[in-house]
């Protein structure tokens, strides 16, 4: 108090002014400031709600099966044309080619946004694919079920639970051709809405804390 001056009510004045302008400056520099912060917040919550909306639905399309044949085949088209045109018109066959092309977007988007064990698992798939290797996914789909549950803050699964190895998503046998991409924007996309929709702000998804 003792830089203020009380001699008279002129001064007075002045100095009340002044220091209710240094307030409203120090406040609006706070607000500004605190608004930057939050926009900042928002943001990367939507980045890291997005990327786990993304995992949700490969995991969905990795994992959707619990029998049948787990593995995925690598064939593509042009092999199967070599075959005959029997063999490339099958509906088995082209239902295996829409679970190839919905398994290679997911391992796409793992390579993308997944953690290092995860993207070490989904390169060693897609080169097992590039090379007409079949690929089983249960690994993958391991990896990304602990993880998820971990950022989501679900108990882990019991260790005494057995549960069966997981393969691809099963697409309708009804599909059309070009069934693949509607696997991946339908259900995968699907999966990313609904399996989003319940996620708090503040996540730290490589580390699962808020």
């Amino acid at each position: 108090m003792r830089g203020l001056d009380f001699s008279s009510w002129q001064a007075l004045l002045t100095t009340l002014a002044g220091v209710v302008a240094i307030t409203l400056v120090v406040v609006g520099i706070r607000l500004v400031v605190m608004q930057a912060v939050q926009e900042r917040r928002q943001r990367e919550n939507r980045q890291i709600n997005e990327r786990l909306r993304t995992l949700i639905a490969a995991y969905k399309t990795l994992g959707g099966s619990f029998t049948g044949t787990l593995a995925v085949d690598p064939a593509h088209r042009r092999e199967l044309r070599a075959l005959g045109p029997e063999a490339d018109g099958a509906a088995g066959t082209e239902r295996r080619r829409r679970i190839r092309d919905a398994v290679e977007a997911a391992l796409s988007d793992i390579i993308l946004l997944g953690t290092e064990e995860q993207v070490r698992l989904a390169v060693q798939a897609a080169n097992d694919m590039a090379a007409g290797r079949p690929v089983e996914t249960a690994e993958i789909v391991v990896s990304l079920r602990n993880f998820i549950r971990e950022v989501l803050d679900l108990d882990p699964v019991p260790r005494e639970l057995a549960i069966p190895r997981q393969g691809p998503l099963r697409p309708p046998a009804g599909g059309a051709r070009g069934g693949g991409s509607g696997t991946r924007g339908g259900q995968g996309r699907g999966a990313q809405d609904g399996g989003g929709g319940g996620l708090g702000g503040g996540i730290d998804i490589d580390t699962g804390k808020h």
